[in-house]
């Protein structure tokens, strides 16, 4: 039987402060900025792209993006930390759907999308983005909507 602790109001707070730092960060590379987004990432950030590519900036995010989308957001839906959260470590999930036009003009809405984040001290060490891009990519060259 699984029962419900309570979250100390410093948990609660720390939890409460690296949603904030996620929810901001992807508001600021989404628009895009990456410039911006940089305030919210460690000197020593690693970002796994869909389908494993390695980048260490959010400017190369944004480049990803363009080689994609003429332009692309994100819908949240949640922005969820994971229990245990303190101001020094904290994992955060982001997770929505993405909306936008693909390169030829197509606009596009509903691809899902889930972004997991490691931040520590404050700062974003870690970001893994996963999404249904290259699917529904893949069903555009068949000829089939996704």
């Amino acid at each position: 039987m699984m029962h419900d602790a309570p979250i100390s109001s410093d948990a609660a707070d720390a939890a409460d402060a690296a949603r904030k730092i996620v929810d901001t960060y992807l508001t600021v590379l989404m628009k895009p900025d990456p410039e911006g987004a940089r305030r919210y990432v460690a000197a020593d950030l690693r970002i796994r792209f869909t389908g494993g590519r390695a980048m260490d900036d959010p400017a190369q995010c944004t480049a990803f993006n363009a080689s994609r989308y003429r332009w692309v957001k994100k819908r949240f839906e949640s922005t969820d930390v994971v229990v245990g959260a303190t101001p020094q470590s904290a994992v955060v999930y982001n997770r929505g759907t993405l909306y936008g036009e693909w390169l030829d003009g197509t606009p596009f809405e509903g691809n899902r999308y889930v972004d997991r984040y490691v931040l520590r001290e404050g700062l974003i060490v870690e970001m893994d983005v996963w999404n249904d891009s290259a699917e529904w990519m893949l069903s555009r060259a068949q000829g089939a909507q996704p």
